[in-house]
């Protein structure tokens, strides 16, 4: 046994190699110290999330507490996003979040990440076949939305490309020069992310389409179209995911600008103050034209106004 243990164990002594060790799993050793060992497992994991979920409970308190005080200082403020459009958005966020969950768990089967959802296979995949329908019927509702109503028909006019924006943008910041650039209703950074956004989206749901259908599809057209629709499936997954940690996360929570949050997605509103320095040329939104105070007696759309 020394000379086994040696092996891995340098130094190792006959005193060592008389514990136990390498025990089968399911044999649960009843000497002092292992006894002693799995109490102390048992403790840690039950005071690791009793201590650990009433810090998360005590800091969510306090932080909605605060945002909450901070959003009513925030007068007066103006629509930015209809109930329609918020509605929109919450479904393709809730969607989003699924199919990244249940996705990346059917892709690597019996990793920490599979395992933490806690359901099988089976109805992973059917979560997420779910979740990619109502993705594509809010994708189809959006487009229904743009060509027949009035806001719709603005949205996809102001939210034409206009790329040169970026470009003065990163060199004001960079202190190149002293001129700051103005935007309309939408930043280049918005407009850039609605379209990465339905090309995205129209991608996975054509690629996930073949995907679900791929013995009819194995039938009709060359293996080859399935193998490039995995691939395709499976990279564009990884891109869209890291473009909204990365891209639209900083847009919306931590520009200095909106933190801790821009509150539009849940209440549709916008500080006048904000939006008037962020969208100095739109002079068709209730804070284009006139001082907040006078506007705020102009405009109903405004939060305070009795009419």
């Amino acid at each position: 046994m020394d000379a086994t243990c040696g092996k891995c164990h340098k130094g190792v002594t006959q005193r060592f190699t008389m514990t136990r060790v390498h025990m089968e799993d399911g044999v649960h050793p009843r000497d002092i110290g292992s006894i002693v060992v799995r109490w102390v497992r048992l403790v840690y994991i039950a005071l690791i999330f009793i201590v650990i979920g009433a810090m998360f409970l005590h800091n969510a308190i306090i932080w909605r507490g605060k945002a909450l005080a901070r959003r009513r200082m925030q007068n007066p403020m103006m629509v930015r996003m209809t109930i329609n459009q918020r509605w929109q958005h919450l479904i393709l966020l809730s969607s989003f979040i699924i199919l990244v969950m249940t996705g990346f768990a059917v892709r690597f089967l019996g990793s920490w990440f599979a395992e933490l959802l806690g359901i099988g296979e089976k109805l992973r995949s059917i979560v997420h076949r779910v979740a990619g329908v109502a993705l594509i019927g809010a994708g189809i509702y959006h487009a229904f939305y743009l060509a027949v109503t009035h806001d719709g028909r603005r949205l996809i006019r102001d939210l034409m490309p206009a790329p040169q924006d970026a470009f003065g943008v990163l060199r004001y910041y960079l202190g190149l020069t002293a001129r700051k650039p103005k935007f309309g209703r939408f930043t280049y950074g918005e407009r850039a992310e609605y379209w990465a956004l339905v090309w995205g989206t129209a991608l996975m749901g054509l690629t996930g389409i073949i995907l679900w259908a791929k013995v009819w599809v194995g039938d009709l057209l060359a293996r080859s179209w399935l193998d490039v629709a995995t691939a395709v499936h499976f990279y564009e997954a990884i891109l869209a995911t890291l473009a909204i940690v990365v891209w639209h996360f900083y847009q919306v929570i931590f520009d200095p600008d909106v933190y801790p949050m821009n509150w539009a997605w849940w209440d549709g509103k916008m500080p006048v103050e904000q939006y008037r320095h962020e969208h100095e040329l739109d002079s068709e939104s209730p804070a284009g034209a006139e001082p907040p105070q006078e506007r705020k007696d102009a405009n109903p759309r405004l939060q305070g106004d009795p009419r």
